[in-house]
């Protein structure tokens, strides 16, 4: 094509678009301003294309109405201003802080700090790409080699996101053929792995494996692959699964047992280990071990640990791996050092296990319902109303005590609590002015 047709094929193109805009300006006007509508779409009601118009957003909205009303404050998204340990400082106070799970006191922890620092230095503040398609930094996979070694199992793979790891690894490994039967008080982790599988949902009884044992002698036959998923240690509640009893109906029903271990890796067992060590099993007498990196090991991310053919499998297939950028070089290696210390300073461990034993000994003193708790890192307080739990949040910070509310539809309407996460720093004084001011205004 000459320059010249070149020139009037560009004149013709702009005199299209021209009318095309006329036309349109000239629709605008004649409907003012707005432009006809699609007859196929004059049924859909506006609130259809509106996110103010969402019955989810509605909710809130109007949740936050109420509490305004009844002059109460919004206690979430509190801004910090330094390290959440036993102590934090919000708006240029100190407060005695029962809302971050630094179980082990080592976010913030300088030698923490200066392995994050030399991470950055060396491989910068990103893995900038998927680490399968951009390679990997030795950093992750010591990490991962760290993991394996915890649970004594061939292998580990870590993912950016806690959440996304029960996600993508149930997601992958499971499909509609399948069953998944899971605790009634699993994590919502869980809950949107097993819708993204497509799989067969049931709920047994919390902690009650004769529950599990009944869904399973009716309906396991009818189904290929079968998971069981409990958690290490119940973030709500405070406590642990009695898991000799579900390696056994694992064993017995040809199922895939799963733990949850976010909340108890690094707060069970003598030294850390977890869930496994408290019962002195082995660690491939469970399938699939999942935790997180940003309890006890300071940093963020996901990790699944277990036999060779599973990692191998999630490394090649799972979206939350294959398409995600990698765990950054920083995290891995804060939390990489984390776990490093954790076993080289066992005391760590059992300063927590011993203070948290202490402020439940206390809390059941003052006559606070501590429900399910075993006295492990998590301890509710249950006050069975959402508002009198906003309200006694609202008022123990006015006392320089900064515990969350957990309210429904987090946890049933007659569950709405307090909820105090317990950590090796805290001191046996500050256990003792949280759960005296707690008792006081209850």
């Amino acid at each position: 094509m000459t320059r010249q047709s070149q020139g009037l094929v560009g004149q013709a193109r702009e005199q299209l678009v021209k009318r095309f805009l006329l036309r349109r300006n000239q629709q605008e006007a004649e409907s003012g301003g707005l432009l006809p509508q699609n007859p196929a779409l004059a049924h859909v009601p506006d609130k259809f294309c509106s996110f103010e118009k969402f019955a989810e957003y509605e909710r809130i909205k109007l949740s936050r109405f109420g509490a305004r009303k009844l002059g109460v404050e919004n206690p979430f998204f509190k801004v910090h201003d330094g390290v959440a340990n036993a102590t934090t400082q919000i708006d240029g106070k100190t407060y005695i802080n029962f809302s971050s799970y630094n179980y082990l006191g080592l976010s913030g922890d300088p030698r923490v700090n200066q392995a994050a620092k030399e991470a950055i230095d060396r491989y910068g503040t990103s893995a900038s790409a998927s680490r399968l398609v951009a390679g990997e930094r030795p950093v992750q996979q010591e990490l991962e080699r760290a993991i394996a070694d915890l649970y004594e199992v061939d292998d580990c793979i870590a993912f950016v996101s806690g959440h996304a790891t029960n996600v993508t690894t149930i997601g992958t490994l499971f499909g509609p053929k399948d069953l998944i039967v899971h605790d009634s008080l699993i994590h919502n982790s869980v809950f949107e792995g097993i819708k993204l599988s497509g799989a067969t949902r049931r709920a047994f009884s919390h902690n009650d494996p004769e529950s599990l044992e009944r869904i399973l002698a009716e309906i396991r036959g009818n189904f290929e692959r079968t998971l069981i998923v409990i958690e290490g240690l119940y973030s709500m509640d405070g406590d642990i699964p009695d898991l000799p009893r579900f390696v056994d109906i694992k064993q017995r029903y040809k199922a895939f047992l799963m733990v949850d271990e976010a909340h108890s890796l690094g707060v069970l067992g003598e030294t850390g280990r977890g869930l496994r060590e408290h019962f002195g099993l082995a660690g491939k007498a469970v399938d699939i071990w999942m935790g997180t990196l940003s309890k006890s090991f300071a940093g963020c991310g996901g990790y699944i640990a277990g036999e060779q053919a599973l990692i191998d499998h999630l490394k090649y297939a799972a979206p939350g791996f294959v398409y995600s950028v990698g765990l950054a070089p920083m995290l891995a290696a804060c939390s990489l050092k984390a776990i490093q210390l954790m076993l080289e300073e066992p005391q760590r461990v059992s300063g927590l296990r011993e203070r948290a034993a202490y402020f439940l000994d206390r809390a059941r003193q003052q006559g606070i319902d501590t429900g399910l708790s075993q006295g492990y890192a998590v301890v509710p307080a249950i006050i069975g109303s959402s508002l009198k739990a906003t309200k006694l949040s609202q008022k123990l910070f006015g006392q320089g005590i900064n515990v969350q509310p957990i309210i429904h539809p987090a946890v049933e309407e007659k569950a709405a609590r307090l909820r105090f996460f317990i950590s090796m720093t805290h001191s046996q004084k500050q256990i003792d002015e949280a759960v005296s001011a707690l008792g006081a205004l209850l």
